[in-house]
């Protein structure tokens, strides 16, 4: 097989349907200047129809069936619309020339042909209508027993296509309901007629034709199965509410025939036929290139309102005859009508339009209304989980979705999950985001995946709830575990400071105050005693002040007052400094800082130079101190070996980011490709300094 060949092969469906539209716009054509050609009487007295309407009815099939070809060549409802659209427009134009051809007595050539394509043949354009709803969307018929059905139905319904065929046209036209056509006389019209008896024929006529109705049962019940079943795969249900729109159009279609003039009824047909094949094509091609869920919600909106106007005025012309005492003038009535509509229909069509679009889209339509609603409930809800809750019936009263989730994560791995509903078979997970950084998702049924541009606006809006909820509940579970661990670590210190100052700086004083009292009595006696005993004292009272300063230390180190935060930390690389490193340190002017800052800032800096003096197996390593938009940076850099993946944080990279948040700030620890590890820690310094 050549390279060509598949080519040649997807090429050649393109060239069919390109064929196909250019014999329906010929026979429209034809059709057209046929019908001009025939006066409407002889078309009344032939009880034939304008040709070039239902040739425009194939035309507006042919078309989408040659667009689906073009994309989907093997797609068999592209082939049903192409097949059907050119029998109809050909259906047509055999009516036109039948109308024609019959001026004259004798007929003109071809009458009788073009009275056995329209009058018989046509009648197989009945089978287009359960096909494309077999085919509909995938273009496989069902599976299972259904598929046995869908046979046996469409079988039921060729039933009376064939014997219209074979049947003789006198019986024919006697089961149509009249007499046949005087300017049908002479005609052949049974080329293929067969000899059977006039009641097998009439029997025939009848079971086929109670038949055709019924045929249908099976490929609706097909339609609603798949319907029903496409509630997970938002494709699939975007393309079975396409054909659903079509369904409600050509019902509505149907009913505007009952009160439409006569020659309008052809044309509102071939519009429904037209938008029938265009829903069919966009819902197999693209169905979620608009967005259908809207469009039901119009069609059916605008149709609840037409339907109103004319019940009000069918309304007042029967009460204003009753009470004027006959039928009122055409001119009265319209006043009437108008007066009735303005007063009564005007102030409900707000009403009714947002009624019938919340029973289709739910309450997305008025995104003010949706936003302030959720910020109510978060409002009234106390605890973090009852917020997500709100969140979650928020969303699905909104889009009107049978299942919402909302997951929040937590620190430490584990989340924290609100639903409603019961949770479909394919979900679409969104992010949940705050300030740049994912704090959790929002689940949505996979059918809810495609959302137009103000939904997704909309969405956005509530998801950004979300966060803030989820913020909110996360900052206010640190807060209380923050406040949980100040009065912790509090008391802790003080403990601490009880148990040096008792156990060890105490005795220690005690002990020297009674040396002291021991030498005074021996001085006088015996002076190298008392001598002795004075050493031993001022031992004592040295390590009494070495105490007291690692005390002051741990709580606040001396150099900070002494130097300065710059000078503190240099004294401190000096100290921390192994063999083989060199610390460079650098920093802005950096008076008047916090209290806490500059204790934190020296704590996380005496950390980190520790670990690279212990771990980092560094030459050199760098820290900077400086001032950014209200906040102290602190970067501790080195060119070691640098973290391993998947080493667990010890104490002290955890301390590192305990001292930034217990502040405010927050603490990264990096390890950039080109090797090493980077400490950046940023401490708010409040507004009085970042604006002073």
């Amino acid at each position: 097989m050549t390279p060509q060949a598949p080519a040649r092969r997807r090429a050649a469906p393109t060239v069919v349907g390109v064929v196909a539209v250019a014999l329906t716009l010929a026979a429209l054509a034809g059709a057209a200047a046929l019908d001009i050609a025939v006066p409407a009487s002889h078309r009344a007295v032939a009880r034939l129809d304008l040709g070039w309407v239902a040739a425009m009815s194939g035309v507006s099939l042919a078309v989408p069936g040659a667009l689906l070809l073009r994309r989907l060549p093997r797609h068999p409802v592209a082939w049903v619309l192409v097949v059907t659209g050119v029998h109809w427009a050909y259906d047509g134009l055999a009516c036109a020339w039948l109308g024609y051809a019959t001026l004259q007595h004798p007929a003109r050539p071809g009458a009788a042909a073009a009275f056995w394509i329209y009058q018989r043949l046509g009648a197989a354009l009945l089978l287009s209508l359960p096909l494309i709803l077999l085919l509909y969307p995938d273009g496989r018929l069902p599976r299972g027993r259904w598929r046995a059905a869908s046979i046996a139905g469409l079988a039921s319904t060729a039933l009376l296509p064939i014997v219209l065929l074979f049947a003789p046209s006198g019986i024919a036209q006697a089961d149509a309901g009249g007499p046949l056509p005087a300017p049908f006389a002479g005609l052949d019209l049974d080329p293929a007629s067969l000899p059977l008896p006039d009641g097998v024929w009439r029997g025939l006529l009848a079971v086929a034709g109670a038949l055709v109705p019924l045929s249908l049962v099976v490929p609706f019940a097909v339609v609603v199965g798949r319907y029903r079943r496409s509630a997970g795969d938002a494709r699939r249900r975007a393309r079975m509410r396409w054909l659903l729109w079509a369904a409600l159009v050509d019902v509505l279609v149907m009913l505007s025939t009952t009160v439409l003039p006569q020659g309008w009824t052809s044309v509102a047909l071939t519009t429904a036929v037209a938008l029938t094949g265009v829903a069919l094509a966009i819902g197999i091609i693209a169905p979620q290139a608009v967005d259908i869920d809207r469009l039901l919600g119009g069609t059916v909106l605008y149709a609840a309102m037409a339907i109103s106007v004319l019940l009000v005025d069918a309304c007042v012309l029967g009460v204003a005859g009753a009470f004027l005492g006959g039928r009122p003038a055409e001119r009265d009535a319209a006043v009437l009508a108008l007066l009735l509509v303005t007063a009564v229909y005007g102030p409900l069509r707000q009403r009714l339009w947002l009624l019938v679009r919340r029973l289709v889209l739910g309450r997305r339509d008025d995104p003010y209304a949706v936003v302030a609603g959720l910020a109510e409930q978060l409002e009234h809800r106390d605890s973090p989980e009852e917020q997500l809750v709100a969140v979650a019936r928020g969303v699905a009263a909104a889009f009107r979705v049978p299942y919402v989730a909302v997951e929040v994560d937590r620190p430490g791995g584990e989340s924290v999950v609100a639903t409603h509903g019961t949770a479909p078979d394919g979900v679409e997970v969104l992010p949940i985001a705050y300030r740049g950084e994912t704090v959790g998702r929002l689940l949505l049924p996979s059918e809810r995946a495609a959302l137009s541009a103000r939904d997704q606006r909309l969405l956005g809006d509530m998801v950004r709830q979300a966060a803030i909820a989820a913020r909110t509940a996360y900052l206010a579970g640190e807060l209380q575990r923050g406040r949980e661990r100040i009065v912790a670590a509090r008391e802790e210190e003080r403990r601490r400071l009880r148990r040096d100052l008792h156990d060890g700086l105490g005795p220690t004083l005690g002990g020297v105050g009674l040396r002291i009292d021991a030498a005074r009595n021996l001085a006088a006696r015996r002076p190298e005693e008392a001598d002795k005993l004075l050493r031993q004292a001022r031992e004592d009272v040295t390590t009494a002040v070495a105490d007291v300063r690692r005390l002051v230390h741990d709580l606040r180190p001396p150099a900070l007052d002494d130097v300065g935060l710059l000078g503190a930390v240099r004294q401190q690389a000096d100290r921390l400094r192994a063999p083989g490193l060199t610390v460079a340190v650098d920093g802005d002017e950096l008076e008047g800082l916090p209290a806490a800052v500059e204790v934190a800032a020296y704590r996380i800096v005496s950390e980190a130079l520790t670990n690279v003096a212990k771990h980092a197996r560094a030459a050199s390593a760098r820290v900077l101190l400086s001032r950014a938009a209200g906040e102290l940076v602190v970067e501790i850099s080195d060119d070691g070996t640098g973290i391993p993946a998947g080493t667990p944080s010890g104490v002290g990279l955890v301390s590192l980011r305990e001292r930034a948040a217990e502040l405010g700030g927050h603490c990264r620890i990096e390890c950039p490709d080109g090797g090493g590890t980077l400490v950046r820690a940023r401490l708010p310094l409040g507004l009085e300094v970042a604006h002073g």
